[in-house]
Order: structure tokens, then C-alpha cells, then sequence
């Protein structure tokens, strides 16, 4: 994944030259998956470790006190009177929460009382327990700089005139189906917003589903089971996983985007069979992402595609993150790469993010969708999705499509494009190391030491920026990161802002690590702001 000498690697032995015919054009896509990955000095790898293993050797000896009463246990622990039952609380396997991460708890789950706009309004709270516990001192940190929420379009807002036809959905249907699809909660509301994304996608059919984390793991074990194969991409996210351990398939990950890893476990594959009985596998199912949330890279789609034919497998794609923020009209990786609707087989996605809403899609042929609404968990047993979160969706949709009547849509996508592409840059004049692809909304800063990404959190809160960080277990060990999200209501006196804020952290904390920056402090660019019309 990381290239030893820094700067950018591409995945696939050659790049690729491949061309795909759409519209009689040829389509190259060798400068669309060229990803940056970075390594870090030696030395901050080498002081990562070193405070994580100060930190352990802490955390057994605050453990050690704990267990003489020296000092105050706040962790759950068994009662005395059950001493004898088997362990309800894993003592050891808390010991990197209890140890690490409560000490730096307070940049997690902040609450938010406002939209999660460009702007958003954060409730203040203090700790008097080292984390253990919060109480809330009654003050709004107002007008906070939303760098965190995945509003790709800017389309999550508070109420406003565009969206009376919501109000006139709730009026009429309520907030709540109260029933399956199966049974009494299929609406015709349902029905257009399926038909309405089947268009958007240019597929023949569509099934929504009422939430996005179910979409994947209801949906994949009802397409694969026993005797089927899965290889899955190592960095996929806890949905997919989560879906395909479900599914009684066996499962082999591969190399994140590694079209070399994958070959060599599709030609297993299909030379050795199953274990043990030697048969042919009655499915190979692929699983990728469209955009990875925690690398910000793309999926190496063109070749893929390309294995997946070459070797008779199927291909799943959840575009959680990119449906809506990537293509010249937001329809995703497929578009991105100008690539035929059929060379994926199961489309699949979440209105999460750039629609500004929630549930999730499956897409494909007629077949596929007709088999899942009979076999889904999601649709037997799950609620159906609310009226307005239905409206919601097929607002954001035609305004996307331009169907109704403005413009708009496609101003948001191309302003998202071109916040993109300034954030992006400007982070890597000032020195920072960012993950993935330059066409990506998805930015991360990595950050490494523990200690580093807690001080980053406050003191960017302290600015009026809110921003997420991830650490271990959700990245490796060595790898903790902020992760920016960029947004087309962005505007550019507020990225300036972040960059500026940014800069002086950089210094502040020591966090240009790269060595390929090309200026120490860059002019950020004076011209005037793009405001979306209203």
C-alpha cells in the first residue's frame, strides 16, 4: 500500500491503459487512479511505538493500583456475589479502552444542537473524572466550522422553503410506516424513489432499504452462502465484513486495491476449488467500496471489472461514500471511470451522505432485485423506511438529476470537485501527509502519536473547527489521522480558514511530516468565494 520512497503510487503493475468504449469515445484511466500513500519518517514511526508502549506500561501499573483499591476503578467489574459465573466483562480486552482511550474520550461523540451544515453549533462539556464521566455546563460553542459530517452536497439543512414537499409527505403519511415491506409497508412513495434511483443509476431496477449499515449485512448473505467464495478488499468497511461473516461463505481478503493480490486469489480460485472436496465454487463474489472512508482512495474499477470477467466472478460495489460525489453528474465510481452500467453486478449505496438523509440501496438487474425482495432479512423483517426520509431522498435526487428545472445539482457537484481539489493541495504545500485520491472528499491527515490526535482535536475545537479523528482499532496502530470531509457548501473563506488553523497546528504540534512539500507557507488563494444559489 505505501510506497518506501514516498510520494505516489498507482495500483496495478501498469497502471492502466485500458479503454473502455462509451459514446464511441475512448476512455483512459491512468491519471484517475494514481493515489498518494506516503510513509512517515522513520523516527515518528519509531516515537508512535515507543508511546504506545509507554502507555501500556502505565496502563498495567494504573491497573495494578486499581486491583489493591489504591486507586478508584470506574470500569465496569464483576460483583462479588457472581465471582464464580463466567466473565461477563473481558478485563484484558478493555484494557486499551480503559487505559488509552479514556483518556482522550472527550474528541469523540461530541453532542451537536443544529443542523450538520457548513456551520453547526456544538454543546459544551467538561469532565471532572478524567473522561469517566461528562456533565454539560450549559454553554453553545456557536457557528463551529463542520469539517467532520459527510454532507458531500451540502444538501443536509435545516428547514427551508425547497423542502416543503417534505412537510406535505409528513402531513399526509406520518412519520412512520409501522410495517416489512413485506407486509403493509411498501408505499408508493417507495415505489417512485426506487424507479427514480434505478433511472439515476441507468439500471433496470432498485430496492431501498431503511437503514445503510443493514443494506450490507442483510443483503450480502442472502446473495452468497455455503460452498460460495468471497474476496473481500482488506480495508472494506465493518458492514461488508460483518454481511459476508454472516453468510457462511468462505472468506479471503485481499491487498487494498491490489489488482496483482486479487488475481493471484481469483486464479486459486478457480484452479483449486473448494478445500478439501476440490469442487468448483457455486459463486465468487468480489467486494469493494467505491471510496474507502478512512484512505480517501478509489476503487482500481477498470480493472477489476476486467478480473471479474476475465475469471467469471461477480462484483459487489457499495458506494456509500461516492454516490452523489464522484462523476460529472455524481453517479459514482462507474461514471468517474466512464464505464458501462453492467460491468457491476450489484450496485449498492447509502443516502447518508450526499443525499442528506438515511437508508440504503440495492441496484442492479431486474432479477437480483426481484430475488431480494423476497430473500432480504432487511426487507422481511426491517421496518420500511419513513415517508419524509423517502421524500428527502427523491428531493435530493431530482435536484441532482437537474429535473427540477435548475441547475443546482450540478453546481453543488462541480463546487465539490473544486473544494476538493484546493483543500487537497493546499494540505500538501503545507507539508501535511494525506492518504488517496486527488478526486476524493474523503481527507485524511495522518497524525500517528496518540497524544498528537488528542491535542489536534481540542485545539482545533479551540478555533471554532470541528473536525474527526480516528485512531486504532479503527486504523493500524501506527496510522491515527484527522479525516476532513469536504463539502460543496464549503465556502473558500472557510477552507482558508481550516488551512490557516491547520498551518499553525502543523507547527504547533509538528505535523509536516512530509517530504515532499513544496513551500513552507503557501498563499491561499484571495479570490472570491463560489456561493451555491439559492
Amino acid at each position: 500500500m505505501a510506497n518506501p520512497g514516498g510520494g505516489a503510487v498507482c495500483n496495478g503493475k501498469n497502471g492502466i491503459m485500458k479503454e473502455a468504449q462509451q459514446n464511441g469515445k475512448p476512455h483512459f484511466y491512468e491519471n484517475l487512479i494514481v493515489e498518494s500513500f506516503e510513509e512517515a519518517p522513520l523516527h515518528v514511526l519509531v516515537f508512535t511505538y515507543m508511546g504506545y508502549g509507554i502507555g501500556t506500561l502505565f496502563g498495567y501499573f494504573r491497573d495494578f493500583l486499581r486491583n489493591w483499591g489504591i486507586e478508584k476503578c470506574n470500569a465496569a467489574v464483576e460483583r462479588e456475589e457472581q465471582k464464580d459465573f463466567v466473565p461477563l466483562y473481558q478485563d484484558f480486552e478493555n484494557f486499551y479502552t480503559r487505559n488509552l482511550y479514556m483518556r482522550i474520550r472527550d474528541n469523540w461523540n461530541r453532542p451537536i444542537c443544529s443542523a450538520p451544515g457548513p456551520h453547526f453549533d456544538v454543546v459544551e462539556r467538561v469532565s471532572d473524572d478524567y473522561n469517566w464521566t461528562f456533565r454539560f455546563t450549559g454553554r453553545i460553542i456557536k457557528d463551529v466550522i463542520n469539517m467532520g459530517s459527510y454532507n458531500f452536497l451540502g444538501l443536509a439543512v435545516k428547514y427551508n422553503e425547497s423542502m416543503k414537499t417534505i412537510k406535505d409527505v409528513l402531513e399526509t403519511y406520518g412519520s412512520g410506516v409501522a410495517s416489512t415491506r413485506h407486509e403493509m409497508g411498501t408505499l408508493d412513495k417507495h415505489k417512485e424513489l426506487e424507479d427514480l434511483m434505478a433511472k439515476f443509476l441507468n439500471v433496470e431496477a432498485a430496492m431501498v432499504f431503511g437503514m445503510g449499515f443493514a443494506t450490507n449485512s442483510m443483503n450480502i448473505p442472502a446473495l452468497v452462502g455455503k460452498g460460495c467464495l468471497i474476496l473481500s478488499d482488506e480495508l472494506n468497511h465493518t458492514s461488508i465484513v460483518l454481511g459476508a461473516r454472516l453468510s457462511g461463505a468462505t472468506i479471503r481478503p485481499f491487498k487494498h486495491n491490489n489488482i496483482e493480490d486479487l488475481e493471484k486469489l481469483l486464479r486459486e480460485a478457480i484452479i483449486y476449488g473448494q478445500p478439501r472436496t476440490r469442487r468448483a465454487w457455486k459463486k465468487i463474489l468480489i467486494l469493494v467500496e467505491g471510496i474507502y472512508s478512512m484512505e480517501g482512495s478509489i476503487v482500481n474499477l477498470p480493472q477489476i471489472v476486467a478480473l471479474k470477467k476475465k475469471y467469471k466472478a461477480y462484483l459487489y460495489m457499495d458506494e456509500a461514500h461516492s454516490i452523489g460525489a464522484l462523476g460529472p453528474t455524481g453517479r459514482g465510481v462507474r461514471e468517474f471511470f466512464g464505464m458501462n452500467p453492467d460491468d457491476v453486478d450489484v450496485y449498492m449505496g447509502t443516502f447518508t451522505k450526499s443525499f442528506g438523509s438515511s437508508g440504503g440501496y440495492i441496484a442492479g438487474k431486474k432479477e437480483l432485485v426481484d430475488y431480494l425482495r423476497v430473500h432480504s432479512h432487511s426487507a422481511v423483517y426491517a421496518t420500511s423506511m419513513s415517508p419524509p426520509i423517502a421524500e428527502q431522498i427523491i428531493r435530493s435526487l431530482k435536484l441532482i438529476m437537474g429535473l427540477d428545472g435548475t441547475t443546482q445539482g450540478l453546481q453543488r457537484i462541480q463546487q465539490l470537485a473544486k473544494n476538493t481539489k484546493y483543500f487537497r493541495e493546499k494540505l500538501k504545500e503545507l507539508g501535511f501527509i494525506i492518504y488517496g485520491n486527488d478526486k476524493s472528499p474523503v481527507v485524511p491527515v495522518l497524525l500517528y502519536m496518540p497524544s498528537k490526535v488528542a491535542a489536534f482535536a481540542r485545539h482545533m475545537l479551540e478555533r471554532k473547527i470541528g473536525v474527526v479523528v480516528v485512531g486504532f482499532p479503527a486504523t493500524p496502530l501506527a496510522e491515527a489521522r484527522a479525516r476532513f470531509c469536504i463539502s460543496a457548501a464549503h465556502t473558500q473563506e472557510m477552507l482558508d480558514t481550516v488551512l490557516e488553523a491547520l498551518d499553525e497546528m502543523g507547527d504547533l504540534l509538528h505535523l509536516k511530516y512530509s517530504r515532499h512539500r513544496k513551500s513552507a507557507r503557501p498563499v491561499l488563494n484571495d479570490e472570491m468565494s463560489f456561493e451555491l444559489d439559492d
